[in-house]
């Protein structure tokens, strides 16, 4: 069975407070999403940070699920 999709989508203002790196941000209907990565080195930085030392001091606590 086909199913032919006809829209017109109009839009005025999109707002997106957050991207992460495994964001979708999808607008009407899609047959498939096909993934895409795009790694920028936009700090001009030539080599990896450096590893953090583990101290329980540097994180945050969550509180304890009920």
């Amino acid at each position: 069975m086909a199913i032919t999709v006809h829209q017109t989508i109009t839009i005025h203002q999109l707002r997106v407070d957050s991207v992460a790196n495994s964001s979708v941000l999808q607008v009407g209907t899609a047959g498939s999403i096909s993934s895409l990565s795009q790694l920028y080195n936009s700090g001009g930085f030539a080599e990896a940070a450096p590893q953090v030392e583990e101290n329980p001091l540097n994180f945050v606590p969550l509180p304890n699920p009920r």
